[in-house]
């Protein structure tokens, strides 16, 4: 039985890690790539297809995080603790997540020392998400299954409500559902990149799909779940995209070759994320875990490694991708400084037409990725080693 519970999660550590370093190189493109800040990779007027799919294989990666996020706070329960006790870790856990957000990553992305340029991403809807799982952990669980669903396939009736300003009712509507970038002045801005509402509903499916994990739960029988489940996944977001059904504010439609016309059937909204968005990562993410449930060779247990220190490896990487940045600021011969990313950046545009194309993007991805492995092995054997330490299940 201990085997088998190491290798129901190892396989989704190795999920874990997969998305880690595929969501790596987005965050060097954005650092890296020419122009980036200030174009959408995604704009089928201006991209070419290898940056179209540079950028669209990255969205597997919040989807999955935030997803296996819930399952990884059933699993914490599972491990013969309360609920109660499994509460306090999801609230203390969450406030110190937004902590992160709003100090070490926002520092991370912009090396303001005055924090004046507010960007709430991934670690933010995290955080928040487990604030409120928290709670939502004492309901039974079919409701809880119900508020999940509720909440991700029922958000995009809300796609009308479009607010503007910056009055309380309007900052609290973009942080729930419309990502919006607030200039209050030259030196501030909040950034809403990740609204919460379907973040939340999909961390509390993760939830629940931590019951297929749980040690008394038979394997043959979940992998009949994931594979059923990947399919549904699939097959709704196929059926419900052809038809421009629901789920998604922008349609897909025919393009000036075919190549780009199923760029556009994949462009689907991020921000904040569409059902069609999550139907699209999620499910071929079940896939992924049925496929690889018993898969154990050389790669995949490197990959693993990053799966098990995701948190460390978030905040260390964004740090390093800067970094690259800057350098190649200096290498261009323009000054360092103008990675200083303020709240007057994105207005100013000065690095509009800086960066390098795509092969240079890539080769500073494998490098960022190369650096991490020992950083990541050291810290999971650290953590591994020092288990009695209470401090680390925060990390």
């Amino acid at each position: 039985m201990e085997n088998f519970k190491k290798h129901r999660i190892e396989s989704i550590d190795l999920l874990r890690g997969t998305v880690m370093i595929i969501m790596a190189l987005d965050h060097v493109r954005d650092y890296i790539g020419y122009g980036s800040w200030f174009s959408d990779p995604t704009n089928l007027e201006t991209t070419t297809p290898l940056l179209f799919f540079t950028r669209w294989i990255t969205h597997f990666c919040a989807p999955v995080f935030v997803f296996l996020a819930g399952t990884s706070a059933f699993l914490y329960g599972a491990r013969q603790r309360t609920t109660k006790e499994v509460s306090w870790f999801l609230l203390t856990r969450g406030i110190w997540l937004i902590f992160v957000e709003l100090v070490i990553v926002n520092f991370a992305w912009t090396f303001d020392i005055t924090l004046s340029n507010h960007i709430l991403q991934v670690i933010w809807a995290i955080g928040i998400s487990m604030v409120l799982l928290a709670g939502i952990i004492f309901l039974p669980r079919p409701v809880i299954l119900s508020i999940g669903i509720i909440l991700v396939a029922g958000h995009n009736l809300l796609d009308s409500i479009i607010l503007d300003g910056t009055s309380v009712g309007a900052l609290l509507w973009y942080a729930l559902h419309q990502s919006k970038v607030v200039i209050f002045d030259s030196n501030s801005a909040i950034n809403f990149a990740y609204p919460l509402i379907p973040w939340i509903g999909l961390m509390t499916l993760g939830y629940i799909f931590g019951t297929l994990y749980h040690q008394e739960f038979d394997a043959g029988k979940r992998k009949k779940w994931l594979l059923w489940m990947g399919i549904a996944a699939v097959l709704s977001f196929v059926i419900l995209r052809t038809f421009n059904i629901y789920g998604e504010s922008s349609h897909w439609s025919t393009q000036k070759s075919g190549i780009f016309t199923i760029l556009s059937f994949l462009n689907t909204t991020k921000y904040p994320p569409s059902l069609l968005f999550l139907l699209m990562t999620i499910g071929p993410a079940f896939f992924f875990l049925y496929t690889m449930e018993n898969v154990r060779n050389k790669i995949s247990g490197a990959v693993i490694i990053f799966g098990r220190v995701p948190f460390f490896f978030y905040v260390i990487h964004i740090y390093l991708a800067h970094l690259f940045g800057i350098l190649g600021l200096i290498y261009a011969g323009r000054n360092w400084s103008d990675y200083i990313m303020t709240g007057e950046f994105f207005g100013n545009e000065t690095l509009s037409n800086f960066g390098f194309n795509l092969y240079v993007v890539y080769l500073i991805w494998i490098l960022v990725i190369i650096i991490m492995f020992p950083l990541c092995k050291w810290y999971n054997t650290y953590k591994t080693n020092n288990r009695n330490k209470w401090w680390l299940s925060y990390l």
